[in-house]
């Protein structure tokens, strides 16, 4: 017999017609005191209206229904609010002239703030999907209640189940029986000063029960955060600030034109602006080396076209080849701007390529962190599940690293994300749309847009939102004019250029778009927002604070951390290349008190863990009687499988769990790495007429050991590696016609395919996609440990890379094996460049590409700028063989 779920059991409580939409285990934080709960949001289809149900549980975890009970029914409703992650962050104590400075923050879990009238209620939730499942539904019954006509939903069907309190955190009857009964014990003990403190309406941390394990109390930092969000609104008070936010693809041009009838259209000057770009510079040298003084001629457009109102400061300025957001915030801001970051992410081949992606900033204002984020994703009116995935990708890859721990686009208050979303207008005749646009009936046209389609089913823009649009479609125009492409696609018109946002107490002014200025294909967009911000009042908040900490102070000499591991030998399955393998660990507090822990590295050693693992969450808090999911993931690619197949290094490491105030608990993780040619050197490669999973382990190590020193006497080597020559032989035959090829990623299941096609051998032709195999061709080149061109050549192959001569007396000096690749390569990719026509590739492109991956870089941190100059040089090294005949070189092939 199965159990049932919590899902069941608590429909099992139900009324008929009412129905469970989502449910969540949550810990709710009262006081000092953190408590297991469960949530659950209702939906009553007869009234169209929801309510948040709160349960509370006998036993951990329930297995009956009846174990479970109501304790209290928030409905959903105008006055219904839900804030995620709102945690009042410790002040900094340094000078305010400190601002736009990088700093460190705690980890913090997930909180989820619900207040309706004068209720507030805390909880605190394990990061993850679950999570963000539950969240999201709470969002999108409250945007379905928010649109609804006529009166308020009816919430009087939640009175037919008898609860503790609904609405009114005055009936709370276990709080103030809690009260009552700590007051007499402390009374009868003469504790006079604290009763004292409980009439006075601070609740007294009952000691007793902390003691006995049965009232946790949270760790500290958890306390401090939780103890000062819910006193925010004594020290924080709500300002209003305008916010500008403005997209615009200016399809390479220049900026021979004012902006100021995009960036000065409103009488009020706004407080922020946040200013993003796309196709800043299509030429090929800002393509391929992230480079162009565009980035300076549109910095001082925009900075001239700023508001006059008002004297504006930089926060930062992020590109990424043509994606470009700046930031400026009004002078009188800048003493409150703190935690500034930024990053950028690019969804070309293996993350190479940045003509698409996105670019990102963040900082805090006041106590209210806000994000913005520039995008340009994926083009062609067909591609919209690629759109979908690139969207995907900058969310899931899109991390500010500067801060600690990392914080994601979806960790923040508000997120503005803005850019040229690429999503088109499909199944209409593009006529009958210029024909309705015209006549400026947009919304029949409207019904027919990509990004509208695809956030109504929920695959993109999960929980951000979109003003109404009345303005004409933004693509495709002839440039310097207002008409519709009249090239020979004829494009159908599009709002391709967007502006949505997510998160509490935005208000969109305006929506808009500015066709006077028409020097580009894309006309700009803008939209000005009505934002609350929380503003400390800092007396108010160091008086608080300094109270909190101080009967935090006194409790934590009392009790010291206990955890337990359920598991302290992780022993892995079988690892392969590029297949992530993912065990879990448990630990459980089992003291008295909140353990800190943290997974520190060794002595001497440069991280916690090898490249091979990653550790999620590293560190964190647990409350007595709770516990901590820990996922360890172990993927190996290009950076470490050359370790693993030499024997240099193996899949083994001992992890340290640190216990703050506590012992350090010792974890190892062991397991067995399947070798691959992907990691393999050339010079074993070439040694290796089988695939590789004929050949003996200790062969392999012995043939990377005598790699470049002492090779098989008794065999003779292939000229090239047989799995270059595979890859290169099918690109050959199917790819020379083949559009971006090398520029476009392949898929990552068609990558493992051809991996073990190479691995086991086939007779069967390559699997997957020429994309695929190009992208193969180029992970097999970079996992060795070594690039084709030996680290110890570089210099000489940069100083060189003007001259062919000098080139190619380097080349001749390259050990014969890693020659014939180098050249074998250039001689394909010459016969590539002879279908330029087709292929649309160019000497420059693949020049550039090859040379970051013949002259591959040590793993290490560089110069931005010195590493570009590298970068171009390395470039000019390649294209020289590009351009050049090869048959005056002597070839063992």
């Amino acid at each position: 017999m199965t159990t049932p779920t919590l899902r069941q059991l608590i429909q099992a409580k139900l009324a008929s017609g009412d129905s469970v939409v989502a449910v969540h285990e949550v810990s709710q934080m009262k006081e000092w005191v953190r408590t297991s709960r469960y949530l659950a949001l209702l939906e009553h289809p007869a009234s169209n209206s929801y309510a948040l149900f709160v349960f509370v549980s006998s036993a951990i975890p329930p297995i009956a229904a009846s174990e479970l009970s109501f304790e209290r029914i928030v409905p959903l409703g105008p006055d219904f609010k839900c804030n995620i992650g709102t945690d009042a962050l410790e002040l900094s104590q340094t000078n305010s002239s400190t601002c736009f400075s990088e700093s460190e923050q705690d980890q913090s879990d997930v909180y989820l703030h619900i207040s309706k009238q004068k209720l507030k209620l805390l909880f605190e939730m394990v990061p993850g999907e679950p999570t963000s499942s539950f969240v999201g539904e709470i969002f999108r019954c409250m945007e379905l209640v928010s649109k609804g006509r006529g009166p308020p939903p009816d919430a009087s069907w939640t009175s037919k189940y008898e609860v503790k309190c609904v609405e009114d955190p005055e009936l709370d009857k276990n709080l103030v029986e809690l009260r009552n009964e700590t007051l007499r014990v402390l009374k009868t003990r003469s504790c006079y000063l604290s009763a004292l403190e409980l009439e006075s309406g601070e609740l007294v941390v009952p000691r007793q029960s902390i003691a006995k394990g049965t009232t946790p109390i949270a760790a500290r930092e958890s306390v401090i955060r939780y103890q000062m969000s819910m006193k925010e609104d004594d020290y924080t008070h709500i300002q209003n600030f305008k916010i500008f936010v403005g997209t615009w693809n200016v399809n390479g041009q220049p900026p021979t034109i004012g902006l100021r009838e995009w960036l000065c259209v409103d009488a009020e000057p706004p407080d922020i602006y946040a200013v993003g770009f796309q196709e800043l510079d299509l030429r090929k040298e800002a393509f391929l080396f992230n480079d162009t003084p565009r980035e300076g001629e549109w910095l001082a457009a925009v900075s001239k076209a700023l508001h006059p109102g008002a004297k504006y400061r930089k926060v930062q300025l992020v590109r990424l080849v043509g994606m470009m957001l700046i930031v400026f915030v009004k002078e009188s801001l800048v003493p409150h701007i703190k935690l500034v970051a930024a990053e950028t992410v690019g969804t070309g081949i293996a993350g190479r390529m940045g003509n698409k992606g996105g670019v990102a900033m963040r900082f805090e204002l006041h106590n209210t962190s806000l994000c913005f984020v520039n995008s340009h994703l994926a083009a062609h009116v067909e591609e919209f599940e690629r759109r979908n995935q690139d969207y995907h990708d900058i969310c899931q890859r899109l991390t500010f690293g500067q801060l600690l721990p990392r914080k994601s686009i979806k960790d923040h208050d508000q997120v503005y994300w803005l850019g040229d979303l690429n999503y088109r207008i499909t199944e209409m005749d593009p006529q009958l749309a210029k024909h309705l646009i015209a006549s400026e009936r947009y919304l029949p046209v409207f019904e027919m847009d990509q990004l509208k389609l695809q956030h109504e089913k929920k695959n993109v823009f999960v929980g951000y939102q979109e003003g109404e649009i009345n303005f004409k479609p933004t693509y495709k125009y002839d440039p310097g004019t207002d008409e519709w492409d009249s090239s020979e696609k004829n494009r159908a018109p599009a709002w391709c250029d967007r502006v949505l946002w997510k998160g509490e107490g935005i208000k969109q002014l305006v929506y808009r778009s500015h066709p006077e200025l028409r020097i580009s294909d894309h006309k700009p967009v803008s939209s000005l927002f009505e934002s609350e911000i929380r503003v400390i009042d800092i007396v108010k908040y160091r008086k608080i604070h300094e109270d909190v900490m101080k009967k935090l102070d006194k409790l934590e000499n009392e009790f010291l951390p206990q955890v337990m591991v359920d598991n302290t030998e992780i022993i892995l399955d079988t690892v392969r290349y590029l297949e992530p393998q993912k065990k879990e660990l448990i630990i459980a507090n089992t003291g008295q008190v909140p353990v800190q822990f943290e997974f520190i590295k060794k002595l001497d050693d440069r991280s916690f863990c090898k490249e091979w693992l990653n550790i999620e969450p590293y560190l964190g808090f647990i409350m007595p009687g709770d516990k901590c999911d820990i996922l360890l993931e172990v993927f190996v690619d290009k950076k470490s499988a050359c370790k693993l197949n030499s024997g240099e290094d193996k899949l083994y490491d001992i992890l340290v769990l640190h216990l703050e105030g506590g012992k350090d608990i010792f974890i190892t993780v062991t397991g067995t790495y399947e070798r691959s040619c992907f990691g393999m050197s050339i010079e074993a490669l070439v040694y290796m007429p089988l695939p590789i999973r004929e050949v003996p382990i200790k062969k392999l190590m012995d043939l990377e050991a005598q790699a470049g020193n002492d090779p098989p006497k008794d065999q003779t080597p292939l000229p090239v590696p047989k799995e270059v020559w595979f890859l290169v032989d099918h690109l050959y035959k199917l790819g020379l016609e083949q559009q971006h090829l090398f520029e476009h990623p392949g898929l990552h299941t068609e990558l493992i395919q051809i991996r073990n096609w190479l691995d086991e051998g086939s007779t069967d032709p390559i699997p997957g996609s020429v994309h695929s195999v190009a992208e193969a061709l180029l992970l097999l080149l970079e996992s060795t440990a070594e690039p084709v061109v030996p680290f110890s050549l570089h210099a000489k192959c940069l100083d060189a890379s003007s001259n062919y001569a000098q080139s190619k007396e380097i080349v001749n000096q390259l050990p014969v094996h890693r020659k014939n690749v180098f050249l074998y390569l250039c001689s394909f990719l010459q016969e590539l460049l002879n279908y330029s026509n087709r292929n649309g590739l160019d000497a420059k492109t693949l020049a550039t590409l090859f040379g970051g991956v013949f002259l591959r870089e040590p793993p290490r941190t560089s110069n931005m700028q010195r590493q570009q100059a590298a970068d171009r040089k390395k470039a000019s090294f390649v294209y020289n063989f590009l351009v050049n005949s090869h048959t005056d070189f002597i070839d063992s092939h």
